[in-house]
């Protein structure tokens, strides 16, 4: 891209963030904390359905889904539709089982339910399980918007320390969140959900003018294509594609890292009841569906359109997709495509930061338990949310230091299995009425991430088994069983840690 083009984004991207903040400044005036958690509850439940399905698809996966259809291994061609499925039956656990307790309990964070259920520790240990795993992935997605601005920007060359960008790139999502907490972020996330859809709706077209058809003969061409082929039922285990490992995988995905997520689940307790809370999950499950539909018959026209120009495909196939936006289509679409990368990463990103706040405060601050007046609690709210920040800011340069792609990559893997232990925690409280000796809580839960590790590990190189996602499913199995292990019909007293 020459000056001009690097200009114009950048205008394009103040602009942008301009716009995120009039939002802020207009749904956040007179916000109170109830605002901030859980916008009073007075959310439209539409406007919520739409917002998630920006928070649901990060900036990893806008440029990855698209390139793993002409790969090769796991989510080739259209088998990723198979995982998108099984949310499908993730959801209806969500809407039917889970958003019913977190109602009748009036929770304003999840994890509250644990210590209702359990007791102390397994409360703590539920809500440190989340404040981690959320902490690893929204660092992780906001490191690679900062190395997105190094880069189309050349602030390197300019001497800009990345210390700088990182420090711009949260500064920004502070600057619209710190008012208005969720109540601004459902307004923002639904615009943020219009930019990503943008982004690949004008790229689509865009490639049909250049292949000069129209959108009838686009799609007869996905589906003459190698890449359609959505179902993989001939092969085993082995297979990371097999149509029943990535159908369940999806729909424990679903119930973990939405229904268990407090980043996922405050903006479903913000709608004003349980139906409309639920019918914000039923029409969000079919728009998420009809999405990734778009996004992977993207990714095949992105195949199409490489072998039609000649282009070599890259080796890393998740690049792609910003090859062709910004070097091989107008000048637009290059800034739309920018545009639609920041929407898919701070649309889970801003909404993390909100949550990791909302739990530190409720979970361990016991801001609600504690006699403070209205201006105390967002006073401490304000330095929570700071230091949430400054959290973030560390870690990203901690990934930075690394400078090892698959090192990143595995720490981002890890992260997803601490949400095992909390599929473990919920559904045992869930599906018996056993008690648990809640001082083993916490060994119970440490243990079982580090066992799944092991197994997996074992499975595939042992066996040459691949349970791939599973390892979720396997994690909170572990988990439940740990939990069984240290079950009492007695209710013991639990003493607070920090007494």
């Amino acid at each position: 891209m020459g000056q001009l083009s690097a200009v114009m984004i950048f205008g394009a991207i103040i602009a942008y963030f301009l716009v995120l903040v009039g939002v802020s400044y207009f749904t956040s005036r007179n916000a109170n904390n109830q605002d901030f958690f859980l916008a009073s509850r007075q959310s439209p439940w539409y406007l919520v359905a739409f917002g998630m399905i920006g928070a649901s698809l990060s900036g990893v996966t806008f440029i990855s889904v698209p390139g793993k259809v002409g790969g090769s291994g796991v989510n080739m061609a259209f088998s990723y539709m198979q995982v998108v499925l099984g949310y499908l039956l993730g959801y209806f656990v969500i809407a039917k089982v889970l958003l019913p307790i977190y109602y009748e309990r009036n929770l304003t964070s999840i994890y509250t339910y644990l210590e209702q259920r359990f007791g102390f520790y397994s409360y703590k240990t539920g809500a440190a399980f989340f404040l981690l795993s959320r902490t690893i992935g929204a660092a992780f997605r906001l490191y690679l918007v900062a190395i997105s601005f190094q880069t189309i920007f050349e602030l390197t060359k300019i001497d800009v320390p990345f210390w700088i960008t990182v420090m711009v790139t949260i500064l920004l999502i502070w600057v619209y969140t710190f008012r208005g907490g969720i109540k601004t972020i459902v307004w923002t996330d639904s615009l943020q959900t219009f930019f990503m859809l943008l982004a690949v709706g004008l790229t689509i077209g865009a490639i049909g003018n250049a292949l000069e058809v129209n959108v009838g003969e686009l799609i007869g061409m996905i589906q003459q294509s190698d890449y359609s082929r959505m179902f993989f039922f001939t092969d085993g285990f082995d297979d990371g594609n097999n149509f029943f490992m990535q159908f369940f995988s999806g729909a424990m995905i679903a119930i973990a890292m939405t229904g268990l997520d407090q980043d996922m689940m405050q903006k479903n307790l913000s709608c004003r009841t349980l139906k409309e809370s639920q019918l914000n999950i039923f029409v969000f499950s079919i728009i998420l569906v009809i999405v990734n539909l778009v996004f992977l018959g993207l990714g095949a026209l992105l195949y199409i359109y490489a072998a039609n120009i000649g282009l070599e495909v890259p080796a890393k196939t998740d690049t792609l997709f910003p090859l062709i936006a910004l070097g091989h289509l107008t000048p637009v679409i290059s800034i739309v495509f920018i545009l639609g990368l920041i929407a898919a990463a701070y649309s889970s990103a801003d909404s993390a930061l909100t949550a990791l706040t909302t739990s530190f405060c409720i979970d361990f601050l016991d801001i609600e338990k504690k006699n403070l007046s209205e201006q105390e609690q967002k006073s401490l709210r304000f330095k929570v949310h700071l230091g949430f920040s400054f959290l973030l800011l560390l870690v990203i340069l901690a990934f930075n230091a690394l400078s090892n792609d698959a090192v990143i990559t595995q720490i981002f893997i890890w992260a997803g299995y601490t949400y095992g232990p909390l599929v473990g925690l919920f559904f045992f409280g869930i599906l018996t009425d056993l008690k648990i000796r809640d001082r083993w809580v916490i060994p119970v839960c440490v243990a079982a991430p580090l066992i799944a590790f092991g197994l997996n590990y074992f499975l595939k190189t042992v066996l040459n088994i691949n349970i791939g996602l599973l390892i979720i499913l396997v994690n909170g199995l572990i988990s439940f069983f740990g939990l069984l292990l240290i079950s009492t019909n007695q209710e013991e007293d639990n003493e607070a840690i920090f007494e």
